[in-house]
């Protein structure tokens, strides 16, 4: 039989499930405005856009524990911030990859083949990501532990300052048209983001992919602490 104690400690795994059944099933089944251009892909709202929150959300507790490290050292705070990082690139790369499908019938009049095209937004993305992978590799490239956590610790705020720059500041500075919403004739979110309709599964989808974000970072937290535990012992 569960315990009591367990399921309270839960209780916000199965809100996960919950958010993201309904973003799935209600995603694809309840009416969405009728826009031009994107028409019936507007759907994808409900996972590309919120995998970037999820994105952010995890890459910024990664930010604050790598700043928690450098003030305190101690080694729980070094695993959650590795851990939180590898998980937001995860769904970085999940971005791209919907973000890409999303292209690919949208832009150029959804003639297909421009999933990738030379955007500000995609560019910055793609620069973004490269800087956590390059982090990735510097922590696999030393072994003295302490020597990774500290220097992996500053390199993570570098890393989450470059997302910053090339993620919200860059796109808007550069002199190319974006093809996101919002730019180069596309609608943008403000047009649909009162739609009720879609309010109704956007919020809960945020809610859930940032949830499924802090559950696998949750396994793989615990993982890390088990794997150094057996090798300190």
């Amino acid at each position: 039989m569960i315990k009591k104690g367990i399921l309270y400690k839960s209780w916000w795994k199965y809100l996960c499930i919950i958010f993201l059944a309904y973003t799935v099933i209600a995603g694809f089944l309840i009416p969405v405005p009728v826009k031009p251009i994107l028409h019936e892909t507007i759907r994808n709202l409900y996972f590309h856009v919120c995998m970037w929150f999820a994105m952010m959300f995890i890459l910024t507790v990664s930010l604050y524990y790598s700043i928690m490290y450098l003030r305190n050292p101690k080694e729980d705070y070094d695993i959650i911030a590795s851990q939180c990082s590898y998980v937001g690139l995860i769904f970085g790369i999940l971005g791209l990859i919907t973000g890409a499908l999303w292209a690919t019938y949208t832009w150029e009049g959804g003639t297909g083949g421009a999933g990738w095209i030379s955007d500000p937004k995609i560019n910055g993305a793609f620069i973004a990501l490269l800087s956590y992978f390059a982090y990735v590799v510097l922590r696999n490239a030393m072994d003295d532990e302490q020597k990774r956590s500290r220097i992996s610790a500053v390199y993570n705020i570098f890393a989450y300052v470059m997302m910053m720059v090339f993620i919200m500041i860059y796109p808007r500075l550069s002199n190319v048209d974006s093809m996101h919403p919002g730019n180069g004739g596309n609608p943008g979110f403000n047009s649909y983001d009162l739609d009720s309709h879609m309010r109704m599964v956007f919020y809960p989808a945020v809610i859930g992919w940032i949830l499924l974000c802090c559950w696998i970072t949750s396994i793989n937290i615990r993982t890390e602490r088990i794997k150094r535990y057996l090798h300190n012992i």
